[in-house]
């Protein structure tokens, strides 16, 4: 599994989430709305890694699933982009 990031999630993580230079962000399952497995979407947080399973990182940032997530995710890699119209960090799998 991999997490692909796109050029203007990054802008957008750090332009939103005022996200700098050394801080880590968490992709994380949430219960409810909809996304790749029903009744649970996808969230996203400044936290610290406990145990990732995947990572990558961008200009001295760490993104990053735990390994207690990855059941979600059903061996599809996850890649974030920005959504044009609604200006939201767009998830898709493949």
């Amino acid at each position: 599994m991999d997490i692909k990031i796109s050029d203007d999630a990054f802008k957008w993580f750090h332009d939103e989430m005022e996200v700098s230079s050394g801080e880590t962000v968490r992709f994380f399952v949430r219960y409810g709305g909809s996304g790749l497995q029903p009744g649970f979407s996808l969230g996203v947080t400044k936290d610290q890694p406990n145990e990732a399973a995947v990572e990558v990182e961008n200009d001295d940032v760490l993104y990053f699933i735990e390994q207690n997530d990855l059941w979600y995710f059903d061996g599809h890699d996850l890649t974030v982009s920005v959504n044009d119209d609604l200006q939201e960090l767009d998830y898709s799998y493949k």
